[in-house]
């Protein structure tokens, strides 16, 4: 199971251990005579969410594991069943956790400067990239990630009182990544996505110059438990950040970043009108 880490957002192609288990939790629940509609509140996962892990789209977490097996007769079936999925090589353990907290979080911070970060991408944006991917995608792969890509954006209609924040860059936009149309309706939509109270976009202008996002792209996210932990990645590879004295300096960068990009309000103004000048 190969992951697709951001600009791919981890997502991953399906593997037989992933489908086996899916398998086994979809056979556990039609036996009990629960639909997915049903089963969802039972695990306190939305439907898309259990649909993805029946179909061996989604690495299924600890919590849906146990939650999962209470809910269907506490049979050990899942718990065993959970021991064997796989890791192909190519899976990074430290963009695993990071999707598992990410499932979580009560606060998510994105900063991007090579493009539109997965949440916030429409089909055809998406589907421009991974048709371009080297070593390029087999049709059936590209399907697949844009289904895990379009899975992973229920998290900005799953979770209101989670508090996203996104600064791009300005040239992102610029460059027209799928031509004229994909760029005009991709503007739309991140405006659409920006529009909740929880989603704060902040635009970065081109004539801002220097500024704190030099050393490349950040995250960081908020657990439950008000721990904070970050994620960097470059060219196929990617680092989990635990230690408090690294995430400091992420946050303290990141917080630069918002003083130095524009408001929420300027940044819709000016997508509008690089929209209008399309």
């Amino acid at each position: 199971m190969a992951w697709d880490h951001e600009g791919h957002d981890g997502e991953p192609d399906v593997s037989d251990s992933l489908r086996t288990f899916g398998a086994v939790v979809q056979a556990l629940r039609e036996f009990a005579g629960l639909s997915r509609e049903d089963f969802a509140p039972l695990v306190g996962y939305s439907k898309h969410t259990v649909e993805s892990i029946e179909l061996g789209r989604r690495m299924p977490d600890e919590v849906f594991v146990e939650r999962a097996e209470a809910a269907l007769g506490n049979t050990g079936a899942i718990r065993k069943a959970a021991k064997h999925i796989n890791r192909k090589p190519g899976l990074a353990t430290w963009f695993r956790r990071w999707a598992r907290l990410e499932q979580e979080a009560i606060s998510l911070y994105t900063y991007e400067s090579r493009l539109v970060p997965g949440l916030l991408q429409t089909e055809a944006y998406a589907r421009t990239l991974f048709g371009e991917r080297l070593p390029p995608l087999a049709d059936a792969q590209v399907e697949a990630q844009l289904a895990a890509r379009q899975e992973r954006q229920q998290l900005l209609r799953d979770r209101p009182n989670t508090a996203f924040s996104f600064i791009i860059e300005e040239h992102i936009f610029q460059r027209r990544t799928g031509g004229t149309e994909v760029t005009r309706e991709l503007i739309d939509h991140v405006l659409e996505c920006a529009s909740p109270r929880n989603v704060e976009l902040q635009i970065l202008p081109l004539d801002r110059g220097v500024h704190c996002g030099m050393d490349g792209p950040i995250r960081l996210l908020e657990t439950p438990a008000n721990r904070w932990f970050g994620y960097c990645e470059g060219q196929e590879s990617g680092q989990f950040v635990s230690d408090p004295k690294v995430v400091s300096t992420l946050h303290m960068r990141y917080a630069k970043l918002r003083s130095q990009a524009l408001t929420s309000e300027d940044s819709a103004g000016l997508l509008e009108r690089l929209r209008g000048a399309l």
